[in-house]
């Protein structure tokens, strides 16, 4: 077992990890939030491995609006889940890859994806007896 000892107050050492947690909860819940919508989810699924255009992405994404599919890319990019490559052409050809951490996420997806199958008559049969 390993002992550190931290120089100071206790109080002032608790009140400093107290907020580094408070920062990283906070920041953990915001990113959740980001990415665990239905349309960010569909976009990592519908990248995959492939790299697509945004009218690519847009087709196969189903009820998808423009604004929709650009806000949630917009906030992928900014998370490091998407890469955004613009090309120099006239009109510029954008493309959107999904980087090694989307892929990780895409593999969670999966999981979730599969626990729903695996469950679904028995939430079927639970939504109907609530509902009864």
């Amino acid at each position: 077992m390993v002992t550190e000892q931290i120089e100071g107050s206790s109080e002032a050492t608790d009140l400093t990890r107290a907020d580094s947690l408070t920062r990283a909860d906070s920041l953990t819940r915001e990113i959740f939030s980001d990415i665990a919508n239905k349309w960010a989810l569909m976009i990592v699924e519908a990248l995959g491995d492939r790299t697509l255009r945004f009218g690519e992405l847009r087709n196969a994404i189903e009820g998808i609006s423009h604004k929709m599919l650009t806000q949630n890319l917009r906030m992928l990019e900014r998370n490091g889940l998407v890469v955004r490559t613009v090309h120099p052409t006239v009109p510029p050809r954008v493309e959107y890859t999904l980087t090694e951490p989307a892929q990780a996420l895409r593999e969670t997806v999966h999981g979730m994806c599969e626990w729903t199958r695996r469950h679904l008559g028995h939430i079927e049969a639970s939504r109907r007896d609530f509902d009864a």
